[in-house]
């Protein structure tokens, strides 16, 4: 998916410029790396939040435009207001075509529904990571990387190492040595208490009758005491 985005430079800084042009209905943002110096820049709010609602604009090579020049840029960090849906801030990396990338991409989970953990064992699917970061060349970076799960059972867990990556493309953990648990299914945390089956019922009825009616005798019974008294 190829995303465009229109910007403009800007001249002003500091918060105060920064309110002004957010009441304008504009966003501050500011592009850097590449070898060149970093640039002050606005965007149109509503146009940016109807891009930004997808979810691959985060991961891919976006053509930014600023005047009538293009430059090829990734989303690195993005400020958003505590309360209100309109954004504060963004920060954009030049896109160097020999220099590696590392971005952060979502884990898309095949086969949830029909894990044999969760359609057999009576199981809950629980993510403990939905998202990778990663280092590739521009040229391979992925929109997302995809995980099956549908082999999963019961009190099994899966880990970074066992989402296969595209070529070229490597986990910041991995090269660490950290391989982190990503999904697991696990027993449900509370169970379910499960309907008394219609016999059962009336079994439970005819107990408590017979104890009312046992309690019924013992008070009588102490009536007739305390009168022979």
């Amino acid at each position: 998916m190829k995303f465009e985005i229109s910007a403009e430079t800007r001249d002003g800084s500091g918060r105060a410029a920064s309110r002004r042009l957010r009441r304008l209905g504009r966003v501050p943002a500011i592009v850097y790396g590449g070898g060149q110096d970093p640039s002050s820049i606005t965007l149109d709010q509503n146009n940016l939040i109807n891009q930004m609602n997808l979810e691959a604009f985060y991961t891919s090579i976006l053509n930014l435009k600023v005047g009538k020049k293009a430059q090829p840029v990734v989303v690195k960090d993005v400020q958003r207001h505590p309360a209100k849906s309109f954004v504060m801030h963004l920060d954009f990396q030049r896109v160097v075509e020999d220099e590696e990338l590392t971005l952060t991409v979502p884990i898309h989970f095949i086969g949830e529904a029909v894990a044999v953990g969760v359609r057999e064992q009576g199981g809950v699917i629980e993510h403990a990571m939905t998202d990778v970061e990663i280092s590739s060349l521009p040229a391979n970076l992925p929109e997302y990387l995809e995980l099956d799960v549908s082999a999963l059972e019961l009190n099994e867990i899966l880990h970074l190492s066992d989402i296969k990556l595209p070529e070229g493309v490597t986990s910041t953990q991995l090269a660490h040595e950290i391989d982190s648990p990503v999904v697991a299914v696990h027993p449900p945390r509370r169970e379910e208490l499960e309907e008394p089956t219609e016999e059962e019922a009336e079994e439970a009825q005819a107990a408590a009758a017979e104890e009312g009616e046992g309690e019924g005798d013992d008070e009588a019974s102490a009536d007739d005491d305390s009168a022979s008294d």
